[in-house]
């Protein structure tokens, strides 16, 4: 689910930003303290979402801890609201440089729960960023994306093609969501399939919004 763990980054200097401290790992902690020490001390943690992976050590690093809402600048880091992957999801921008939290990942998809029509706000979140200029993508896991603008086209394709899927399949008078499930997620292992299940609940209640989807679905 995190790929090889929880990326996170020190940014600035005298004193330094900790951007998504992660885990609670004593090993960890010490080694960004002894990163940070380089650059002056930590003056201030930001978080890019509240999920644990991300946050479960800031508070153990002795500096102030902000999960910022979107719109401010935080230490010369400017804070975008990029709901999807999580509703209190923000990315941070500094010259060209996008420190992307969950929004976009070093390899593979992010997950986007059902609830709030997430899918509709990731995709939203995804057309923000492809309005920056940007030269890299610092994500909350994997590695650095080094072609922004091909992996932002990327993540906003794959999206589009699932939904087109599962359109052609609804027009063809599919309702199962066992079996639509099965028809446009064919490629997923099998211990992805519950992943897969939430995705196409976000797919169905993004149709929902748009009053694309039909009425006599069943389960």
């Amino acid at each position: 689910m995190t790929l090889e763990g929880t990326n996170t980054y020190l940014y600035g200097s005298d004193p330094c930003v900790v951007i998504d401290p992660g885990s609670d790992d004593p090993g960890h902690l010490e080694a960004i303290r002894a990163a940070a020490a380089a650059r002056g001390g930590i003056g201030l943690v930001l978080l890019t979402h509240s999920h644990g992976d991300h946050t479960a050590g800031a508070d153990e690093l002795g500096a102030e801890v902000i999960l910022p809402s979107g719109g401010e600048v935080h230490a010369g880091l400017r804070v975008l609201a990029t709901p999807g992957h999580a509703e209190d999801h923000v990315s941070f921008i500094a010259g060209g440089v996008c420190f992307s939290g969950d929004l976009v990942l070093g390899l593979g998809s992010t997950i986007v729960p059902p609830g709030g029509n997430s899918l509709a706000a990731f995709m939203d979140s995804l057309a923000l960023l492809q309005k920056e200029a940007l030269d890299l993508i610092a994500p909350g896991h994997g590695p650095w994306v080094t072609d922004p603008a091909a992996k932002l086209a990327e993540y906003v394709e794959h999206r589009l093609m699932r939904e087109r899927r599962l359109l052609a399949a609804l027009e063809e008078g599919e309702r199962s969501r066992a079996a639509l499930l099965a028809a446009v997620w064919d490629d997923i292992p099998m211990e992805l399939l519950p992943m897969a299940a939430m995705a196409m609940e976000s797919h169905l209640e993004k149709l929902e919004a748009e009053e694309r989807l039909p009425e006599d679905l069943s389960a």
